[in-house]
């Protein structure tokens, strides 16, 4: 469960919700708590069972929430420290009852079909299968009952009410006409009893729900996954040096953690002390191990291989980066898209309307039905009850949202909302950051040019210096033992110092000069050729002569150029804007092919280009990773952060790739076009379902042909389209990105 405060009084926090059956249910609870005094907002989602509420401490509790959605017959988790394991529980109790009284109602409700169809002249039939129903609807049909009693009370309807009212007005006006056959008789019709259709509609419920609960299992198991990430138990190691087996839970930040070749990094931290290489690939995508030496980050989840390392906690429980995701890709899964909104409204009339058209029909058929006009009245109606069903219609979206946001979290983009998602298959415009986006963010060596190979010296020179650019050069070259024996940082010009009597310097040509050392034409030309290519140029000299030439640049990721093109080719503009000098902006947009950029432009300027384009009518994605592209994020339609840059960034950013490979943009794009597709899909079958089902329930075929939709048949259908939503939402799952 998470909690974010903000405009310090308003509290958000997600609630697991118990006990709901249906899409009415999560329309129903969501009103309740909308009611409530002091809460601000409500999303309660029906395809993984949660509301995330905004409301204010101050004025309401979360005992008073809890008991407010008792009141209606559901229940609210909100003991914050064990939610997922009660939930989890409850669950499980439920499914595991589900399963039970579904098995009982298939055991009962067979033989009484097959009197029902076949022997229906038998002695005491009737009888028989009266007695073979009652604990089919009333026992393991009770809480369509007890449910819809608790609805009533607060005058509202759900999916429970219509089952209840379909299947008890059917098996009571069976028994009636069991016991009293001669009331019927009397008038010259035959009393027929429709015990088979009361028990096999709620057969075929119980089944489509157990069924349903299953598959809809198998969309959260991307969040099991991340849970899994993380172990269960951690070394500590004491202030006396000794080491002890402590439960994660009880791990406080600044405790100093062992963890051995071959376990996962407990919580995120700082390495204090050993080596080894860490493989990240869970969290940033990337394929190969991290070597981690004292001062550098480790996190949560990400596997340690050869060496054993000591860490001091910095992030524990629910701050570290792992929990973050998530957290990230749980809310993901429990927002609305825009489509659902305008689900919900339907799902919230529909129950009503149904029960509409079933008096309309019964009262059309007593008008109109001739001779064995009460019994078609009381036939039809209760079939259209039954085949009614709001769940595939209230399934549609929040499935496949569920499923869309956990293959994302599969292949590194995590999802924060549904909207986002919706959004981005219509993005025709995309605006790209350089620094960290396109390229890696952070200067590399690209280029070294010895004339005269002397590398100890130059990471001597180098390891003193405090330029951002020496660190490259220092990463680049071997480890160097060489002592110094005098050094100087000369500002704006670069460093000098002694060795063997020798002076040597690095640094740019106003260094050189200053030393009246020349440079050779041929040296100049090559080093023209790599600033052309927008790479800084550092000359290594000693008192006579260049010694070598180092060329440092913000390289390009690899993928970069592939991402582009394959963003062009879906007909996206895609454009670069920087802070950079124009001349490295236009030789990064050259290497990668784009041909609309703008260098120099403050961070303001980023989010005013989205806003031009946005007014011109595209639909504007921004990607970014710095604090400076923030505010564009914030503007644009769909906002991309990559997972490496700042927290700002990612907080403000609907979507985060946790790789710094771009690829993933378009990736996250189909996904969106895929998951849209989906929604749709299951939209187009839960409402076309209705549209053919209702008014054929209702009796519309019996002038033309003389059929008449058997309850039984409409149960059976009712439960099939719950399912079949489900199973299409899964088929996401085998998409290839």
């Amino acid at each position: 469960m998470c909690k974010i405060n903000f405009m310090s009084t308003i509290v958000k926090e997600t609630f697991p919700v118990l006990e709901m059956t249906c899409a009415a249910c999560a329309v129903s609870v969501e009103s309740m708590l909308q009611s409530v005094t002091g809460v601000q907002q409500v999303g309660v989602n029906f395809a993984n069972k949660t509301a995330l509420v905004e409301y204010d401490p101050q004025q309401v509790s979360p005992r008073v929430l809890q008991n407010t959605v008792r009141s209606i017959g559901y229940d609210l988790v909100i003991d914050t420290e064990n939610s997922a394991a009660i939930t989890e529980e409850a669950e499980q109790k439920h499914y595991t009852a589900l399963r039970r009284r579904t098995i009982w109602s298939i055991l009962l409700s067979v033989p009484v079909v097959v009197i029902g169809m076949f022997f229906m002249n038998m002695p005491y039939a009737n009888y028989i299968m009266l007695v073979l129903s009652a604990p089919v609807v009333f026992y393991v049909g009770r809480t369509f009952f007890i449910n819809a009693f608790k609805q009533a009370r607060h005058k509202k309807a759900n999916m429970d009410t219509l089952v209840a009212l379909s299947t008890g007005i059917a098996w009571l006006f069976s028994a009636f006409n069991t016991f009293f056959m001669d009331f019927w008789h009397q008038r010259g019709v035959h009393a027929h009893v429709y015990f088979e259709a009361a028990a096999v509609v709620i057969t075929f419920i119980s089944l489509g729900k157990w069924l349903e609960e299953k598959a809809k299992s198998n969309t959260s198991s991307a969040i099991k996954k991340l849970m899994g990430l993380q172990p269960n138990t951690v070394w500590l190691v004491n202030q006396d040096g000794s080491i002890m087996e402590t439960p994660i839970a009880q791990v406080q930040v600044h405790d100093v953690l062992l963890v051995k070749p071959g376990e996962k990094i407990p919580v995120d931290g700082k390495v204090i002390d050993g080596t080894s290489y860490v493989d990240e690939s869970m969290i940033t995508g990337e394929p190969l191990a991290v070597l981690k030496q004292p001062g550098e980050a480790v996190f949560a989840g990400t596997i340690n291989q050869k060496g054993s390392l000591r860490f001091k906690s910095e992030k524990v429980a629910g701050e570290t980066l792992l929990a973050q995701i998530i957290r990230m890709v749980q809310e993901a899964q429990g927002s609305k898209a825009p489509v659902q909104r305008l689900v919900d409204k339907i799902a919230g009339i529909f129950v009503p309307v149904v029960i509409g058209i079933s008096i309309l029909t019964f009262i059309s058929w007593m008008v109109l039905g001739g001779d064995n006009a009460f019994t078609h009245a009381l036939l039809t109606s209760v079939t259209v009850l039954v085949i009614a069903c709001p769940c595939a219609l209230g399934l549609a979206t929040p499935t496949a949202i569920m499923v869309g946001v956990g293959k994302g979290a599969e292949h590194n983009i995590l999802i924060k909302d549904a909207e986002s998602l919706e959004q981005a298959h219509k993005v025709n415009a995309i605006i790209l950051d350089k620094t960290g986006t396109i390229t890696g963010g952070r200067p590399v060596v690209t280029d070294l040019i010895w004339v005269e190979e002397q590398p100890a010296v130059l990471y001597a020179l180098e390891q003193h210096s405090e330029h951002p650019l020496a660190e490259a050069i220092v990463a680049h070259l071997p480890v160097s033992g060489v002592e110094l024996q005098s050094f100087e940082s000369i500002t704006g010009q670069g460093v000098t110092g002694r060795y063997n009597g020798e002076l040597y310097m690095a640094g740019n040509k106003k260094l050189l000069n200053a030393h009246q050392v020349v440079i050779d034409p041929s040296m100049l030309a090559r080093a023209s050729q790599l600033q052309e290519n927008a790479k800084t140029v550092i000359y290594f000299a000693n008192s006579k002569k260049v010694l070598a030439l180092v060329a440092i640049a913000d390289q390009v990721k690899p993928g970069s150029k592939k991402a582009i093109a394959a963003l062009q080719q879906k007909g996206i503009e895609v454009y670069m804007l920087t802070g950079d000098n124009a001349h490295t902006a236009a030789a990064v947009a050259r290497q990668v092919g784009i041909t609309h950029y703008k260098a120099e432009v403050l961070p303001s300027y980023k989010a005013e280009f989205a806003k031009e384009l946005q007014q011109q009518g595209k639909i504007v994605a921004m990607v970014g990773d710095g604090i400076n592209d923030s505010q564009a994020l914030a503007q644009a339609d769909v906002s991309i952060a990559m997972g490496k840059g700042s927290d700002i960034a990612m907080d403000v950013a609907k979507m985060t790739l946790i790789t710094s490979d771009l690829n993933s943009v378009p990736r996250a794009l189909q996904l969106s076009r895929k998951t849209v597709q989906a929604i749709r899909q299951n939209l187009f079958w839960a409402f076309i379902y209705n549209v053919i089902g209702i008014p054929v329930a209702a009796g519309i075929l019996y002038p033309v042909n003389g059929f008449l939709l058997n309850p039984m048949i409409a149960g059976a259908a009712m439960a099939l389209s719950s399912v079949s939503v489900v199973a299409n939402s899964l088929r996401l799952k085998m998409t290839k990105l």
